[in-house]
């Protein structure tokens, strides 16, 4: 009888689980503490993942390739797998002509989140794991969001626009700017 209640338990709480009600309350639109990798609110991540506490992993150092800055951002589920969620990444080599691709392929283009910067940003259509992604670029810097494993009943294509929101006034720094010769970023832009 014990196992039969158990059996019976253990079914409640595995179909339970999958009915969760979703948070669909809007991402932050001010940055706050707790960050994660030093600039990625833990608020947004977990509203936007669905995750409580995941497990992360990189850096960003605003210093490096002449102050435009470099690092990556991994978040993982906390179970067995710790499968990649999500991914922010900042790098040097700011690519104007594939956000024209991009939006002439019909992605919808970011607003002005920085000075100069144009992105674009969609929710994969073919993704079963409500995956989404914005980039936005701006002279030598480039920062992607990659929600591989979007929150179901969330619009996650409005998720990854609300991160990039809040982090790329961080990690854009003067140095990225086009007309930047060899400026290195303050400490109040980190």
């Amino acid at each position: 009888m014990v196992g039969a209640l158990a059996c019976v338990t253990g079914l409640l709480v595995a179909c339970g689980s999958g009915s969760a009600e979703v948070d669909k309350d809007p991402l932050p639109t001010v940055a706050a503490p707790p960050y994660v990798c030093g600039y990625l609110p833990l608020k947004a991540i977990e509203l936007m993942t669905g995750v409580r506490d995941p497990i992360v992993r990189g850096s960003f150092d605003l210093t490096l390739l002449e102050g435009v800055g470099y690092g990556t951002c991994t978040v993982y589920r906390r179970d067995d797998d710790q499968l990649k969620i999500l991914q922010v990444g900042l790098t040097a080599g700011g690519y104007s002509g594939k956000v024209e691709e991009q939006i002439k392929a019909g992605a919808p283009s970011l607003p002005e989140i920085v000075p100069g910067a144009a992105g674009y940003y969609f929710r994969d259509a073919d993704s079963e794991n409500n995956a989404a992604y914005a980039l936005l670029s701006r002279g030598k810097a480039q920062i992607t969001v990659q929600l591989e494993m979007g929150m179901a009943g969330r619009d996650n294509a409005a998720d990854v626009l609300a991160l990039m929101r809040l982090i790329a006034p961080k990690l854009i720094t003067d140095a990225s700017s086009p007309s930047a010769k060899a400026a290195s970023p303050s400490p109040e832009n980190s």
